[in-house]
């Protein structure tokens, strides 16, 4: 077994602390990462707290991960020693289900096996995620990373980068056309770059007027206020495509009346509250919903390579390890432009 050290979550209500455990040794087809970055998703905080159901204490969170590998097993062709490597949401699958077959490993039927907080197969091992020294994964799912890229600000990619791209790829977004995002965070500020990285002209819906400037920045051409009616008339039946990432409360009705003939709405942000949608709304236009789930290891690996190819990253704030219950706190205010990723090296 491989000491680790980490940081975790003893309960639903008390500060992450230092924790010490073991991974397990490298099988024939594992690699062993030395984590030099780990971002910070909302998810991690939303699982730390149980609030998407009952965690699993000790929780190492921490799903967006990148580092070199120190070790592999005698069965590992696909990386090295000392190569940069990147490690995301899942971890393992079943691999034989038709969704696995077909190179959908997050739809894998039986489950896939996430980074944190879940059973690995053998279901007696319970995973435990990135804000740790090391982590031990099978070969399949570590991610070749081009170490010319920011580092820290690859570590996003790895969760809020692939969140955004699969949408915007599966909707076919490319050259001449109109696509809007619906909130400026984390998710959002990626799916700002990518859409206009694949050549469309790209728009920002925001209740916040103070994210217009930062919106232009990253690649928008337009900024919709959605609590300003006249704005939103402006744009009615006007995009192709509306990704939508966020995670409030919300109404998808006034969105979709911005989609033009068989305009698709993509939905990535996780309200608590089921969301209305008027039926009215989607046959004008014959207008739907899709829901996009992060995407699969090939497509995780293209996107990593389109980044590299395009100089894209997130926008992060490094911080420590010790800093990270304050992060916690300013993340639920919306404090953080647009990520934070720990320095692995603080602990």
């Amino acid at each position: 077994m491989i000491a680790t050290k980490a940081y975790a979550a003893y309960n639903a209500t008390t500060p992450l602390a230092p924790y010490e455990f073991e991974r397990r040794d490298l099988r024939p087809d594992d690699v062993q990462i030395e984590i030099l970055f780990c971002g910070v998703c909302h998810s991690d905080l939303h699982t730390v707290k149980s609030e998407w159901g009952a965690a699993m204490y000790p929780l190492v969170p921490g799903h967006e991960i990148v580092g070199k590998v120190v070790s592999v097993g005698e069965g590992v062709t696909r990386h090295k020693v000392g190569d940069t490597v990147g490690v995301g949401v899942i971890i393992d699958s079943c691999s034989t289900c038709k969704n696995c077959r077909k190179d959908f490993e997050q739809y894998c039927e039986e489950g896939a096996t996430l980074t944190y907080n879940t059973y690995e197969r053998d279901k007696v091992s319970i995973a435990q995620g990135g804000y740790a020294n090391q982590i031990v994964t099978r070969e399949k799912f570590v991610l070749k990373v081009d170490d010319r890229l920011h580092l820290a600000g690859v570590a996003p990619l790895l969760c809020a980068g692939i969140t955004t791209y699969s949408p915007l790829r599966y909707a076919g977004v490319k050259q001449g056309m109109k696509v809007a995002v619906i909130g400026l965070g984390g998710l959002g500020h990626m799916g700002v770059k990518f859409a206009a990285a694949f050549g469309a002209e790209v728009s920002v819906i925001s209740t916040s007027p103070g994210k217009e400037e930062d919106s232009k920045r990253l690649g928008a051409t337009h900024f919709i206020i959605s609590k300003d009616p006249a704005q939103m008339k402006k744009f009615a039946s006007y995009f192709d495509v509306i990704l939508d990432t966020v995670s409030a409360a919300h109404d998808y009705t006034p969105f979709l009346g911005l989609l033009g003939l068989q305009g698709k709405l993509m939905v990535v942000g996780l309200p608590v509250e089921v969301p209305k949608a008027s039926p009215f709304a989607l046959i004008t236009n014959r207008r739907s919903i899709t829901g996009s789930m992060i995407g699969s290891m090939k497509e995780t690996q293209e996107m990593l390579d389109f980044c590299a190819q395009n100089n894209i990253t997130a926008d992060v704030e490094l911080i420590a390890i010790q800093e990270i219950n304050e992060a916690y706190q300013r993340m639920v205010k919306n404090d953080v432009k647009y990520r934070f990723v720990i320095d692995m090296a603080t602990l």
